[in-house]
Parts: C-alpha cells; structure tokens; sequence
C-alpha cells in the first residue's frame, strides 16, 4: 500500500480536468493521496469549486481572488469571506498573494486584496494560502504587518522564493509547500532552502494542472503525482518516504484543521 499523503493545492476546477475528475480522484487514492484541498482563484468560480468539493470524499476547497486577477475581478470584503468560510469543507483562503512576474502594474490593488485575505485569516484563524512571486520584499513586510495586528495561519503555497522569505515565514509561524518544482534538476539552491527548513513547517502539493513534477514535467500534472514530489522531499530531507509522507500529513492536519479525516 502506498504511503497516505495529502496534495494540499490543486486546482481540480480547471477544464484541463474537465470530464475527468472521477478518473483523476481514483488515481490520486491510488497512488496515497486520500486527501486534496481544491484551489479557487476567482470568487465567482467559488459555487463550482465548491460543488466539487461536496461531490468527492476526501476533497476540500479554498476560496480567494489569485493576484494575477486582483486587478480584473471586483475586490472581495472580509465579511464576504468569514461567510463562505462556514461551509464544512472551506478549510482556508486565498490564493492571494503578490506576483510582480506579470502583473507588476496592479501591484497596489493585488496588496489592497492580500490584506483583506490577511483579516478574512485572523477573523477566523483559517490558514492563507499565499502564492509570491518576484514580490519577496512587499511580501515579507506586508505579512509582517499582519502578524503585527493579530496572528494568523499561512502557507507559502509552491514556495520557489528566495531564502529570505523562507526564513521570515518560517520565523512566522508559517508553513512552506513543495511542488514539482523541487524535483526539477536546476533547482538545487531551492531544495537547499528547504532542507534548511524543519520538516515540520513543510507541506505537499502538486499546484495541477502546473507543474508536473519528474519525471512528467511538460506534461499535464494531476494530485496523483504528489507521490513524486515527496519522494523527493524525503530525498532533500535525508528520511524514508514514509518518514516524510507522515510528517507532511501531520503538518497539514496542524494547518488545515477542518480538513482533518
């Protein structure tokens, strides 16, 4: 039997999964992932992520505007999240976040919406769930202010930063996440930053479609191919894939606490 894991980001609303989401569920538990927190991105996408999550034993769902939408979508209100936050399988927010990668021109609005997300985790301390990229600086002070305010949950979601932001969200409190990326052969200062990290503070998760891990990559990516990921993980961190898959379960049980079976 494989060794049970949780892919805690996907994004099984999507259409490259259209049609398919029985199939791919059925894989994913066969190859140890009973769990999977489905991902939304688009508050308008919420009611099908949602449907989703109802409709799959052992499939979960967040709710958040992505910050590469902030700027096309009508910004959400921290009451607006407290209340879809009280459905039973809603176990986090976001993705928010800051991406100057392509979207450096609504940078101001993407910080207006981290902020209302930051509230929407204090008010009912559900976890964050923060997508960064090329924004390391604006990223670390802005969750420093919040923790300032009133501490909050949080998971650095596909954590590919530098090693700065590593250690203020470690110092934190916070969790960071493994992708496929990890497993690519020219990331080897990334997995440096994560085998400096405790394996308590780490989490999975495969970001599919995205970023297959090896040896799929380029290839359409699914919550089965977590297992390739934390083989990996156990890899960068010198423990045996079950050592690793336990540790990874116990963190995202500790986190997503309305996620736990």
């Amino acid at each position: 039997m494989p060794f049970e894991l949780v892919d805690s980001h996907c994004h099984l609303d999507f259409p490259d999964f259209e049609g398919e989401l029985d199939a791919i569920i059925a894989r994913a538990r066969a190859a140890g992932v009973t769990r999977m927190v489905s991902i939304c991105t688009k508050l308008h996408r919420e009611p099908v992520v949602r449907a989703i999550a109802e409709a799959h034993q052992g499939v979960y769902y967040t709710a958040g505007i992505h910050p590469m939408s902030a700027a096309e979508e009508p910004l959400t209100t921290v009451e607006e999240l407290v209340a879809l936050s009280r459905h039973p399988k809603f176990v986090g927010f976001g993705e928010s976040g800051l991406d100057y990668h392509y979207t450096a021109d609504s940078a101001a609005v993407q910080q207006v919406s981290l902020r209302i997300h930051i509230q929407a985790a204090q008010e009912t301390h559900l976890p964050l769930v923060i997508h960064a990229r090329a924004a390391d600086e604006d990223m670390e002070r802005i969750l420093a202010e919040g923790m300032a305010v009133k501490p909050f949950p949080c998971v650095m979601h596909c954590f590919s930063s530098g090693r700065r932001l590593a250690e203020a969200a470690l110092e934190m409190g916070f969790y960071l996440s493994m992708s496929g990326i990890t497993t690519f052969p020219k990331s080897g200062e990334l997995r440096e930053i994560f085998a400096a990290a405790p394996l308590n503070r780490i989490l999975v998760e495969t970001d599919s479609p995205y970023l297959a891990p090896m040896p799929h990559r380029g290839k359409r990516n699914e919550p089965a191919y977590t297992a390739f990921t934390a083989r990996k993980g156990a890899e960068v961190f010198g423990v045996t894939e079950e050592e690793f898959a336990a540790a990874t379960t116990a963190n995202f049980d500790r986190l997503f606490t309305k996620a736990k079976p």
